[in-house]
């Protein structure tokens, strides 16, 4: 219990393969899955990590134990593993550690129609039942029983084709112009779904590291790393590409460089697709984070539409997606969520949004780019500090006597006053406080965030 409880996180299992994740393991979570979930039948899909492929094997084994029938999926990236779910009907695992160093795997799971299983949806049943079973022996021997006469089948099934048509037939890129796109897949699984989505339509693709290489030989697989889009940048400037665009290890993220090589903030994407969605489906509700640009919200509103404010985390977007029936969600760390596409997120159907935006008229992409950027923004900047709640407290007592500000604790503490603001959140697993701050230019947010780390770093 103890290993186990060390591995299955909030949303998800991940840990370090074999020491804390192996094959026994990942067998009687997948008996535990069939039980807790009640699953007759199940898909499953892996990255391209040389752990990967057997350790879905093993959870297989288990769950074919227990009397499911398991469609394998292969090699896929997180969204195509939701995508199976959403089509096929069926609760499905993803095996992935997305960006995290080659050592680590872990699963990603969802019920039928791409469902999040968290921790108070299932998941903790699912640890502590796999648990029991490790307790009895069983897993990692082939004798973790059924109880049932027969055991379920195994079914392969390439359902790459299906999910980039499904993605295609999301957005109408056929009277787009012909655009020169570099793609950094960072040896991770956007180098086996891109050229599959991207087929057919005028794009000249320059690819890089597209080779399936678990180890990252490049770079991590990190696009939130302003080190990792190095690459990227140069790529883009020395072709004369018209824009660029970086995924994760295992492809659920997208991150957007333009013409000149600039990183593009997910803020400004979030509000372009929301604007195109909003045409789509007037006055829909889109769901935005709280350490999201405030230019989002601003511009929903004057499209129309009905901005809502959440949480950091996808769980709280995709619940409040599914509470409110948003046709659309963002966040800040370039995860984007579709109510098409089963109120789960996709990096690759947001940047089809963002070509196709881009290749419906003349300008090039630092000019589509620019009404959806209003306000200057500092990134997140952590702080080691030893008591979070005290740097906090002596960050809104130094702010409390000031006019015109207001505070709220949605998430941690987010302090507004006249043309700015600043988000303070405490890490969840490290002694860290997460900074955020926005204002109406560089000097006013330079300003601010230099007063909160002073008082925070004190």
């Amino acid at each position: 219990m103890g290993d186990l409880a060390r591995i299955f996180k909030a949303y998800d299992v991940r840990g370090v393969v074999p020491d804390e994740f192996d094959e026994a393991t990942a067998e009687a979570v997948g008996a535990a899955f069939v039980e807790v979930i009640g699953a007759g039948k199940l898909v499953l899909a892996h990255d391209m990590r040389s752990s990967s492929e057997p350790l879905a094997a093993a959870f297989a084994r288990g769950a074919t134990a227990r009397g499911a029938d398991v469609v394998h999926a292969g090699l896929g990236s997180t969204d195509l593993l939701y995508y199976a779910s959403g089509s096929l009907g069926l609760p499905g695992v993803m095996f992935t550690a997305s960006h995290n160093p080659a050592r680590y795997n872990g699963m990603k799971m969802c019920r039928a129609g791409a469902v999040p299983i968290g921790g108070d949806t299932g998941l903790t049943e699912i640890r502590d039942r796999a648990a029991e079973i490790l307790a009895s022996g069983a897993a990692g021997t082939g004798a973790v029983s059924s109880g049932t006469a027969a055991g379920g089948s195994v079914e392969r099934r390439d359902l790459l084709r299906g999910y980039a048509d499904h993605l295609r037939g999301l957005v109408d890129l056929s009277g787009i112009r012909p655009l020169k796109v570099v793609v950094d897949a960072g040896n991770g699984m956007g180098g086996h779904t891109v050229g599959a989505v991207f087929a057919g339509l005028p794009v000249e693709l320059v690819p890089l590291y597209f080779e399936l290489d678990g180890s990252f030989p490049n770079h991590e697989a990190n696009p939130l790393e302003p080190e990792n889009l190095r690459d990227l940048q140069k790529a883009v400037v020395e072709t004369g590409a018209d824009i660029g665009l970086a995924f994760d290890g295992d492809a659920d993220r997208c991150w957007v460089v333009d013409e000149h090589g600039a990183s593009v903030s997910p803020s400004a994407v979030t509000a372009l697709v929301a604007a195109r969605e909003l045409v789509k489906h007037p006055g829909s509700v889109i769901i935005h984070n709280l350490i999201t640009s405030r230019s989002v919200p601003e511009i929903v509103a004057e499209r129309g539409g009905t901005p809502v404010r959440t949480r950091v985390g996808h769980s709280f977007i995709k619940a409040e997606m599914a509470r409110t029936g948003a046709v659309f969600g963002g966040e800040h760390s370039a995860h984007y969520y579709f109510r098409d596409f089963w109120f789960a997120d996709s990096g690759m159907l947001a940047a089809l949004h963002v070509l196709a935006a881009l290749g419906e008229q003349d300008r090039p992409l630092s000019e589509v780019l620019a009404e959806y950027t209003r306000y200057a923004a500092s990134g997140e900047i952590n702080s080691t500090v030893a008591d979070q709640a005290a740097a906090a407290a002596r960050v809104r007592e130094a702010f409390a006597a000031r006019d015109g500000v207001t505070f709220d604790e949605l998430d941690g503490l987010t302090v507004s006053g006249p043309g700015w603001w600043f988000n303070l959140r405490p890490s969840n697993t490290e002694p860290l406080l997460r900074l955020n701050a926005e204002a109406a230019d560089e000097n006013q947010m330079a300003a601010v965030r230099d007063e909160v780390l002073a008082v925070v770093r004190s």
